[in-house]
């Protein structure tokens, strides 16, 4: 492992769950080259009593536990001691956090790495995200169990695009969301299948044609299902107003 790979680490009530599927394919094999590197801390470590508690009940009353705002603070500040975060951000991986998309991941990936806060119960104590400056980071308007299988999920889409991790770096860029676009239709062998052939533009060998093609489909494709990347893809192309 060299000095420069990406760090990350992860705060967790299950640090069992890693790698997980981070540790298989390209992820894995660039994780065993040392390209990136994962490090998981036991947040009960710091917790209180003989049972190690994390959690109390929520101020105000209503259902569930949160996290205490002492005992994350203490796993917090074990992995990242002094006034700021060692290795890039802090992260907690929260519904109401601001959306991942690809240029975060981009953004994410061209760091040095970062520290990801998973998550359990009804949350965590509102104080540590102030006194921290935690950014809030959503997958999606949906609820999970706990926020380790959506830190798995921010670190593949990192992961991938860090120089040499995937063999051939134009895949990262042709694909869906990065110039805007959803991706186009792939195909391959067998030519014909089931009674249904490839594009005859794909087999002609002109690479004009088929770059115009692909481009048409990603549009097409954009603007049926994803309308909302779609007007956003209609508005960069349009000229600014002077």
């Amino acid at each position: 492992m060299t000095d420069a790979a990406f760090t990350v680490q992860i705060l967790t009530l299950f640090p069992e769950m890693f790698p997980g599927p981070l540790g298989h394919s390209l992820t894995g094999r660039a994780l065993e080259e040392g390209l990136w590197s994962l490090t998981t801390h036991q947040i009960r470590d710091h917790g209180q009593g003989r049972h190690r508690n994390v959690d109390d009940t929520p101020a105000g009353g209503g259902a569930g536990m949160v996290l205490r705002a002492d005992v994350a603070a203490a796993a917090l500040d074990a992995v990242n001691p002094g006034s700021g975060p060692v290795g890039g951000p802090v992260i907690y991986l929260s519904p109401r956090g601001k959306p991942f998309d690809q240029s975060m991941a981009r953004d994410l990936a061209a760091g040095p790495g970062m520290t990801l806060f998973c998550g359990r119960f009804e949350g965590l104590d509102e104080r540590l995200l102030e006194a921290r400056s935690i950014r809030e980071v959503s997958l999606g308007d949906f609820v999970m169990t706990g926020g380790e299988i959506a830190a798995m999920a921010l670190i593949d889409a990192c992961v991938r695009l860090i120089p040499r991790v995937l063999g051939n770096p134009e895949s990262s860029v042709e694909e869906s969301f990065s110039s805007g676009l959803l991706e186009h239709p792939q195909y391959t062998r067998p030519t014909t299948w089931e009674g249904l052939s490839i594009p005859d533009v794909l087999l002609s060998g002109h690479h004009g044609k088929i770059a115009e093609w692909r481009r048409a489909q990603a549009e097409r494709l954009t603007k049926e299902r994803r309308p909302d990347l779609w007007r956003a893809y209609v508005a960069g192309k349009s000229p600014k107003s002077t």
